[in-house]
């Protein structure tokens, strides 16, 4: 039996970058992959933007809402990662954690679905190498 790779994103609300990194992996890897999200501090939606530019590829967030960091799932994920440089895991688990320093056009003056779409096609371009990764032999 073959061992099924394991992701977990995480960023400070799991309302935005975390839920797109997640829907773009589901999304590419269908079930080759099991996909998490997490927030270090949960808020109360999906942020409406970052559904919105997920749609307009077919990725989709449904039926998923913001979820706290769970630390038995740092256990037993292959990894972590934690998207944004805002989010801190206080206490890692097992797991090897990277961090992605993803664009933010807002800094450049870009906001709305704009800035939502640069942010979905760089974490994007991430999920997809980091898919790559995952499906080779260990």
């Amino acid at each position: 039996m073959s061992h099924t790779p394991s992701v977990l994103y995480v960023c400070v609300k799991n309302g935005g970058k975390s839920q797109m990194a997640a829907a773009l992996m589901r999304q590419l890897a269908g079930d080759t992959v099991t996909v998490h999200s997490a927030g270090t501090r949960p808020g109360g939606a999906i942020n409406e933007e970052s559904r919105a530019a997920l749609e307009e590829i077919g990725a989709s967030v449904e039926g998923e809402y913001p979820k706290p960091l769970d630390r038995a799932l740092l256990d037993s994920v292959d990894r972590v990662v934690v998207l944004g440089t805002e989010a801190v895991i206080e206490e890692p688990g097992s797991a090897p954690v990277e961090v992605w320093e993803t664009d933010e056009p807002s800094l450049r003056g870009i906001e709305g679905a704009e800035r939502m779409r640069l942010i979905r096609d760089d974490i994007r371009r991430r999920v997809d190498s980091q898919l790559e990764d995952l499906r080779r032999p260990q």
